[in-house]
């Protein structure tokens, strides 16, 4: 299937990999921009609308026409249900709402988090929850076809979050934040993007799980192992974060951040989810449903964004013919 696909987040992350993706795959691609533009501008395939999930004109504007959303958008940081709810739940309630109202409503394929397994953990987890129940509440008897994906840590080009840890790693020092026995699974960015584009070719419905083809994810261990492989160099120096320190730091941050009025990464929620003991996903469903596996298992997605490629040299190449 390819016609118009609708984006939203389309400038973060997460939100470039997909559209870069579904340009290559011959989608006609309208992403809904707020701050900044695309670096894939400059193609026939791709056109933006400037404006907010609060903005109903310009997500008038994106569904006009479209065969396709995919909501990527989220908010990630916040000190309260009241940060996170506009966007991760309203949001979609908004989006799904005008789409319904489409003479043909388009698929409709939600992005959401292996926190929303745990809604109890935090704020963010509790929100993207929400986003699921609503978004199920308003397509139920409706000709809108839904499905939500539920990725675990994604990592990739443009990372903010993981990389700084995977880079720390390298440096020779193996932070280890979670419970002994914990264990999490990874996804690399672009296998995401092409099991949404996957996802958008057939007629899957229902919420997906889906991770980087590790049984059983990773320990902490095992990430530090696979850093110092692909870096050369001995694993690094285990230092485990004792979890009061963390809900110290946790309290402290959000603290100061509802009195210098910031939004926080670090917050007791996020502590929750981060000393949470399982975070492995399952693959099956998802693979029956679309034919999907993942391509890039950690060491190889690592790879590029830890070790500089070599600069091309003309060294030992004769001109002479």
């Amino acid at each position: 299937m390819t016609g118009t696909v609708a984006v939203t987040g389309a400038t973060g992350f997460v939100g470039q990999a997909l559209v870069d993706h579904l340009l290559r795959s011959g989608w006609r691609v309208r992403a809904l921009v707020h701050r900044r533009g695309l670096t894939a501008s400059g193609t026939e395939l791709l056109e933006t609308v400037s404006g907010g999930l609060e903005d109903t004109v310009a997500l008038e504007r994106l569904l006009a026409g479209a065969d396709a959303l995919v909501h990527v958008a989220g908010r990630v940081r916040g000190r309260s249900a009241r940060d996170f709810r506009p966007v991760n739940a309203d949001g979609v309630a908004r989006l799904a709402r005008l789409a319904l109202d489409r003479p043909r409503p388009p698929r409709f394929v939600l992005i959401s988090s292996l926190a929303a397994r745990e809604p109890g953990l935090s704020h963010y987890a509790a929100s993207k929850r929400e986003g699921e129940t609503r978004l199920a509440d308003l397509a139920a008897g409706s000709s809108m076809r839904c499905a939500v994906l539920r990725p675990p840590a994604v990592y990739g080009p443009g990372d903010r979050e993981l990389l700084p840890l995977f880079r720390i790693m390298a440096r020779g020092i193996a932070p280890v934040l979670g419970p002994a026995g914990a264990r999490a699974s990874l996804l690399h960015v672009n296998d995401l993007a092409v099991a949404v584009g996957q996802l958008l070719d057939s007629a899957a419905e229902g919420t997906y799980e889906l991770h980087d083809g590790t049984p059983g994810g990773y320990s902490w261990d095992d990430i530090a192992a696979t850093v110092a492989a692909v870096t050369g160099r001995r694993p690094g120096r285990r230092l485990p974060v004792p979890g009061g320190l963390l809900r110290g730091l946790a309290g402290l941050n959000l603290a100061a951040a509802t009195l210098l009025r910031y939004q926080p990464m670090l917050t007791p929620g996020k502590v929750n989810e981060l000393r949470h003991p399982d975070w492995v996903c399952d693959n099956s469903a998802l693979t029956r449903a679309t034919g999907w596996r993942p391509a890039i298992v950690l060491r190889d997605g690592l790879q590029p964004l830890l070790v500089p490629a070599r600069p091309h040299t003309n060294e030992g190449i004769s001109n002479v013919h």
